[in-house]
């Protein structure tokens, strides 16, 4: 009799312990992704887009033609950089390296918006939801896609499709069709830095998809201001690689 006790009481003990294992796997596997929210500034500009790995944009003999055009064009003034003109969106890639500031709201539950000072540029990123149906995306196109998201650990992926083809890849007129797909990956690298790395996947006008990476200092003692095109805007002098007046 004392020996079934022992075991009874032996049995409750490590189910209690087995109990104790299973809430503390779940409470670790539901941990709180990190904090990405804050003000970023480009440590450095570009008006042609740098490739990981150095090189020129692998392109298509559609692509270069494309962008041939685009040169052309923006020289004579038969194309017009409309981001520039307009103020309509940047798009991706290109927004990625505004020498702007852009703030990060990890914000409402279900959502990351990023908005950037240049042009007033909202992008909506819609997390651990699945990419909008094909006939959605060619259907309503946008200058930014449609972006889903989900975290990998410390980092924020976002996948965005369905964008129209008004936008240009830099500010060199660097092309892109209305079928480009893009997986960006988003980290803080310091406690004062993010990281986004983006694979751009075009296979109309590259002949191999290919990365860029950008890093941004956090200055949360900056205030996004106004932009509005054809007035004075803030001084960005300091970022390296922005052509001074």
């Amino acid at each position: 009799m004392k020996h079934l006790r022992v075991c009874g009481c032996a049995g409750s003990v490590l189910a209690t312990l087995l109990v104790v294992l299973i809430l503390s796997c779940s409470a670790h596997g539901a941990a709180a992704p990190p904090d990405l929210s804050g003000i970023y500034w480009a440590t450095q500009y570009n008006a042609k887009i740098q490739i990981v790995g150095g090189g020129e944009l692998p392109l298509t003999a559609a692509g270069k033609a494309a962008y041939d055009k685009n040169v052309a064009g923006l020289k004579d003034g038969s194309v017009i950089d409309t981001a520039r003109r307009y103020c309509v969106p940047d798009g991706l890639p290109r927004v990625l390296a505004t020498p702007y500031p852009f703030e990060i709201v990890q914000g409402p539950p279900g959502q990351i918006t990023i908005i950037y000072e240049l042009n007033h540029e909202v992008r909506v990123i819609k997390m651990d939801q699945p990419m909008p149906s094909e006939k959605e995306l060619i259907s309503f196109p946008f200058y930014n896609g449609h972006s889903v998201g989900h975290f990998e650990g410390d980092t924020l992926v976002v996948e965005s499709a369905g964008f129209n083809d008004k936008t240009f890849i830099d500010a060199t007129g660097a092309p892109h069709t209305d079928e480009m797909r893009t997986v960006e990956r988003i980290r803080k690298i310091s406690p004062s830095q993010l990281e986004i790395v983006i694979t751009v996947h075009d296979p109309q006008y590259h002949t191999r998809d290919w990365q860029a990476r950008f890093v941004y200092n956090q200055r949360n003692d900056v205030r996004l201001e106004d932009y509005l095109c054809g007035e004075e805007h803030r001084d960005i002098s300091s970022v390296r690689g922005v052509r001074r007046p």
